[in-house]
């Protein structure tokens, strides 16, 4: 299924996030494909928020992750770095699916070739300025 969404500001695309967040229970997978700057930390913090997640959000791109616990766990990964299957083990991803927490990762499309046995929620964020054109597509 496939939704599409217009918000004008970081706080309209978290807001968003927000709503979706209330909709996981964990073991999912939030694959972000968007460019630098799209929102996809803005739309993380609002998922963290409606998974009831109090700490602060931030991107992960020097850490590769970062960990928010929770009654539904969160785990946020920056992808921009792994080139190839290697960089991917090497930064534990397979390690964090436990079926309990929900993981969401940035920069799915460096990734996305050596994980085609995950069928992710796939959220494409485009735009320019405030204005955002988002798009979610999950299985039913």
């Amino acid at each position: 299924m496939e939704k599409v969404f217009h918000t004008s500001s970081a706080e309209e695309t978290e807001s968003l996030g927000e709503r979706i967040g209330r909709c996981l229970k964990g073991g999912e997978l939030i694959a972000y494909k968007g460019g630098l700057g799209a929102g996809k930390t803005a739309m993380t913090r609002g998922i963290a928020r409606g998974l009831g997640i109090k700490c602060p959000v931030s991107s992960p791109t020097f850490t590769i992750v970062n960990e928010y616990p929770g009654e539904v766990s969160l785990y946020h990964f920056d992808m921009y770095r792994v080139c190839s299957f290697e960089d991917l083990e090497s930064t534990g991803f397979f390690d964090y699916f436990d079926g309990a927490a929900v993981i969401a990762v940035e920069w799915w499309e460096n990734v996305e070739g050596f994980l085609g046995e995950f069928e992710p929620i796939v959220i494409v964020i485009s735009g320019s300025g405030g204005e955002r054109t988002i798009t979610v597509n999950y299985k039913v």
